[in-house]
């Protein structure tokens, strides 16, 4: 059995991007997961944690590990707390993003389902994402019109 601690700062990723500084440990590949997957963030003062998106084929859980993060839904923005659990159910009703808008890091757990393909959606750029059953990135655009099932068959 692999165990991970979430209070330990042993991470898998850095993020430097203006305005996304983050930290990220990829804890359902530490501990061996197959059918689920958790990652844990470390999200710096004044950043924010992904584009607001949604997931159609997943669903996704947020733990506040640490500090006070605020988490913008279609619902609005509210202030989350530790030991706070949010699911973020798949298509538009799920769609997420966390910020810290405090003077310390923030730390949370992401758990997902891992269904594959899966298509994201990003509402504020209008941008698709689309992987493949293995997980390779096969699509990320903003659609165009939308097409005949047959066109440019022949």
């Amino acid at each position: 059995m692999q165990i991970f601690n979430l209070h330990d700062d042993d991470w898998d990723s850095v993020s430097d991007r203006e305005g996304w500084c983050s930290k990220e440990a990829w804890v359902g590949a530490r501990i061996g997961a197959e059918l689920m997957g958790g990652s844990m963030s470390e999200l710096e003062p004044g950043d924010r944690l992904w584009p607001y998106h949604t997931h159609h084929a997943n669903e996704e859980w947020l733990l506040v590990v640490r500090g006070t993060p605020t988490l913008r839904t279609p619902e609005g923005e509210r202030d989350l707390k530790e030991g706070d659990v949010v699911c973020f159910p798949r298509g538009k009703a799920g769609a997420h993003q966390v910020s810290n808008r405090t003077e310390a890091p923030v730390r949370v757990l992401m758990l997902s389902t891992l269904v594959a393909p899966d298509i994201v959606e990003y509402p504020d750029s209008g941008k698709v994402g689309a992987r493949s059953a293995t997980g390779e990135r096969i699509l990320l655009s903003r659609p165009g019109p939308m097409l005949d099932y047959w066109d440019g068959e022949d």
